[in-house]
């Protein structure tokens, strides 16, 4: 089984990449994890559709060689990051050749604040579902301060953090194979 893992936060250090490493490590050794980098995207724009752009073929092709994906992103401004909404974008174009169609995908939001990004998380779910994707509604994760989650390494330590996304694990990768 192949997943393609898409952090919308730009950061290397990100509370969202954190959370993205602990529930990867909890996938069974035969699912491969291949990360599709976002940080290097150029804004989509409908102008580039009958060009070469490398970066969007390489992003695009993972997406098109994953059994499912696995997109993890903060919350800007009670909204999903413009990173996010741009690889959506862009393997959603151009028209007839939408990547996202049939294609499942689970979503998990992290944030300090007090509501774990869930604005961010309903936008994505929104755009992906308006385009065909199967997303999965059962076991969504919206992780509300989860910085305190972290210890100073900024790795998941928190007992029932680390249960919670062990079990959310599980289940996106049981729904995958399915």
């Amino acid at each position: 089984m192949n997943i393609a893992l898409i952090i919308g936060s730009l950061s290397q250090k990100s509370i969202n990449r954190s959370v993205a490493n602990y529930i990867v490590s909890q996938f069974p050794a035969d699912v491969k994890v291949t990360e599709v980098r976002i940080d290097d995207l150029p804004l989509y724009t409908q102008d580039r559709d009958q060009v070469d752009v490398p970066e969007y073929d390489r992003v695009r092709e993972q997406i098109k060689n994953a059994d499912a994906v696995l997109i993890v992103s903060p919350e800007h401004n009670r909204a999903m990051p413009a990173a996010t909404k741009n690889i959506i974008d862009i393997a959603s174009r151009p028209y007839g050749r939408n990547l996202w169609q049939g294609k499942k995908v689970a979503i998990v939001t992290a944030s300090p604040g007090a509501y774990g990004g869930i604005n961010s998380g309903l936008q994505i779910r929104q755009s992906l579902q308006s385009i065909g994707t199967n997303v999965l509604t059962t076991a969504e994760v919206f992780l509300s301060k989860a910085n305190q989650a972290l210890d100073e390494q900024g790795e998941v330590a928190d007992e029932r953090t680390a249960g919670f996304l062990s079990k959310f694990a599980q289940t996106f990768i049981q729904w995958a194979k399915a």
